[in-house]
């Protein structure tokens, strides 16, 4: 997988868009986007399958619903794992990463985890029995102005607002925030975290850096992830993962992800370690 576009402008550019234009995705583009899905790859190793859909081509596509929070969507992207460890970061690595070629292509794009019917979504996708489906996306044109619940969405969820570098970024231990100054040549990478997306802005991320390396951790929200049968916020710590690793990339910076270098500090409550990274 080649990130060949400028993360920090993508990352910025990106937003979600949940009102499309009816203008059709120019034949290039499409092609272009289904070779930059045949290349997607992640570093924690589980199998992710991805399945695009158009609906004025698809069968099945009669009953697709997304509660009313997407408006003139035609073609959408969804994915299907099998429930193993690590499969919910690699999804959201990967997904992640075409998030932001879509947005440098200049399309819009909207994680949708709990507002679309996964059952007639399943039907249009042919999703086989047994896979686990938690994540599509729409992708095309955005509207020239967001429909009404798309803005009330906004509003409710805070979209535009990120979370302080003190509530994120820790140094040795989480009473001890961590500084742009002393984060370094890592200061870039922490910044294109910050600005991620997650699931309703909760954005789950905690980052504790010590001597060994940058060690990501979740803050499991009470009670977000119980309509579901998996921690659906593990998505986004693999959304962190992305736009770290690329960052990281981008500056030449060599570095890899391992899942059993935890720290031994005490916790906060709720708190729980998932992987780290650590230099070459």
């Amino acid at each position: 997988m080649n990130i060949n576009f400028s993360v920090e402008e993508t990352v910025k550019k990106r937003f979600s868009v949940r009102n499309y234009k009816d203008q059709p995705i120019e034949p290039d583009k499409q092609k272009a986007i289904e070779s930059f899905i045949d290349s997607l790859d992640n570093p924690f190793g589980p199998d992710i399958k991805f399945h695009t859909l158009d609906i004025k081509t698809g069968s099945n596509t009669q009953k697709l619903g997304t509660y009313g929070v997407i408006k003139g969507a035609r073609h959408y992207i969804g994915t299907t794992i099998t429930l193993e460890p690590m499969a919910l970061e690699a999804l959201g690595y990967e997904f992640e990463a075409l998030v932001l070629y879509l947005a440098d292509l200049g399309l819009g794009t909207c994680w949708l985890g709990g507002t679309f019917d996964r059952q007639s979504f399943s039907n249009a996708m042919k999703i086989a029995a047994g896979e686990i489906f938690p994540i599509i996306t729409p992708y095309g044109y955005a509207a020239d102005h967001k429909h009404f619940k798309e803005k009330a969405m906004r509003k409710l969820i805070k979209a535009d607002q990120r979370k302080e570098w003190h509530q994120l970024f820790f140094s040795d231990d989480f009473q001890s925030p961590l500084s742009e100054a002393t984060a370094g040549d890592l200061a870039f990478a922490l910044e294109m975290v910050r600005l991620g997306p997650s699931a309703s802005n909760k954005q789950p991320w905690r980052i504790l850096l010590n001597d060994d390396g940058c060690h990501f951790y979740e803050y499991k929200e009470p009670g977000y992830s119980k309509a579901f049968a998996y921690d659906i916020q593990r998505v986004d710590m693999g959304i962190a993962a992305a736009h770290f690793d690329f960052a990281m990339k981008e500056r030449k910076i060599d570095g890899h992800f391992i899942t059993s270098a935890q720290p031994e500090i005490d916790l906060p409550k709720h708190m729980e370690y998932v992987f780290s990274w650590i230099r070459d």
